[in-house]
């Protein structure tokens, strides 16, 4: 190869051209995978909304019933079609509705167990499995578990293993949203008298509108609830705007999925809740007492605890539980504010994918 001036110059041209090139398919490759991540962070953001219940209830009113029923929200609709208000009007809207769309009613079995391996998957092609080791375990072997338990803790629905358990927790498990319940005790009270003063809605109804009669062997047991299984009761929440303000600050209430509710709850005099288990040990619930007359007990896996006004008890209702008044009926009811939120020791990754797999109406 001669060397001369001119093929010095044709080189280092080509080799600048070369470059020029490789740069712009470097650039033109970095657009588009900003582009690629700013497009997955809308899908996430969209589908895994941090403040939940911001707005959820603003354009709802049209899908409630007059008294409270199961509600089917503008946002959760497509969700939640086939869900019967009547029905779970009918059955109080608790325990044993008989909705083929409620977890803690349906028979738990193969089929539930099926359902619960696809969402899984599903959300894991969608996103990761990343940190989905127990969350694979727990719905991989659920059966298992859930038969395999003792009978002191047997949640109905869902088991996740490795997770530290204990009747009753500290209120240091969840401080802040402890203490934020527990300062807005003079709120909530006061919202309280509000709705269970409520003139009734027509002759005949031994109710107030919006709340709801449990069966109990004896007494009464009524609730009003603000989110029922995931679901915001918009005309409800529109009536205590304080306690859904209250809602919308807690950091670790269960709000996406169907083990999330907050209500009122009312035990008259003589009262008893029979034993019990919740659905789930990914939960705990959060009792503030409003009202507290001698005599009453909540008693979790065997050990007993006494409310008391103003201040916040944390148990696992996947053990076995009841509660009861034994007080005179001068005494008056007792008034709890119940709120369901995350167990300390569920991950962030883990709150995402259960909240995907057990959305309400899935």
């Amino acid at each position: 190869m001669e060397w001369s001036l001119e093929s010095v110059r044709e080189m280092v041209a080509g080799g600048m051209q070369s470059m020029r090139e490789c740069e712009s398919s470097a650039f033109g490759t970095a657009m588009c995978l900003l582009l690629l991540f700013v497009w997955y962070c809308y899908r996430v953001g969209r589908e895994h909304s941090s403040s939940p219940l911001h707005g959820r209830y603003s354009a709802e009113s049209s899908h409630v019933g007059g008294r409270g029923g199961a509600l089917i929200s503008s946002e959760g609709g497509g969700r939640a079609k086939g869900r019967h208000a009547s029905t779970v009007e009918e059955q109080n809207g608790f325990a044993y509705c008989q909705s083929a769309e409620c977890f803690r009613c349906t028979n738990t079995g193969e089929g539930l167990n099926q359902r619960l391996y696809h969402s899984l998957q599903d959300y894991a092609k969608r996103y990761t499995w990343s940190g989905m080791g127990r969350v694979h375990k727990g719905v991989r072997d659920q059966g298992r578990y859930l038969n395999s338990r003792p009978t002191i803790q047997r949640p109905e629905v869902f088991f996740l293993p490795d997770l530290p358990s204990a009747p009753f927790f500290s209120r240091d498990a969840q401080k802040h949203d402890v203490e934020l319940l527990e300062r807005s005790f003079p709120a909530l009270l006061a919202e309280f008298e509000s709705i269970y003063h409520h003139p009734t809605a027509r002759s005949g109804s031994s109710l107030p509108p919006g709340w709801k009669a449990n069966s109990t062997p004896h007494g009464q047991w009524w609730t009003f609830y603000l989110v029922n299984q995931g679901t915001p009761l918009a005309l409800n929440a529109r009536r205590c705007p304080r306690a859904w303000r209250v809602l919308g600050q807690l950091r670790t209430f269960v709000t996406n999925n169907v083990f999330g509710n907050a209500c009122f709850s009312v035990l008259t005099p003589g009262a008893l809740i029979t034993e019990h288990y919740g659905p789930t040990n990914v939960r705990l619930r959060c009792h503030l007492g409003l009202r507290v007359p001698p005599g009453c007990e909540l008693v979790v896996g065997g050990e007993p605890q006494c409310w008391s006004e103003g201040s916040c008890l944390l148990f696992d209702d996947s053990f076995l539980h009841r509660a009861f008044h034994e007080g005179c009926a001068e005494d008056g009811p007792r008034v709890v504010f119940m709120v369901d939120l995350w167990h300390p020791n569920v991950a962030a990754a883990e709150r995402q994918a259960l909240d995907y797999i057990f959305t309400p109406g899935r």
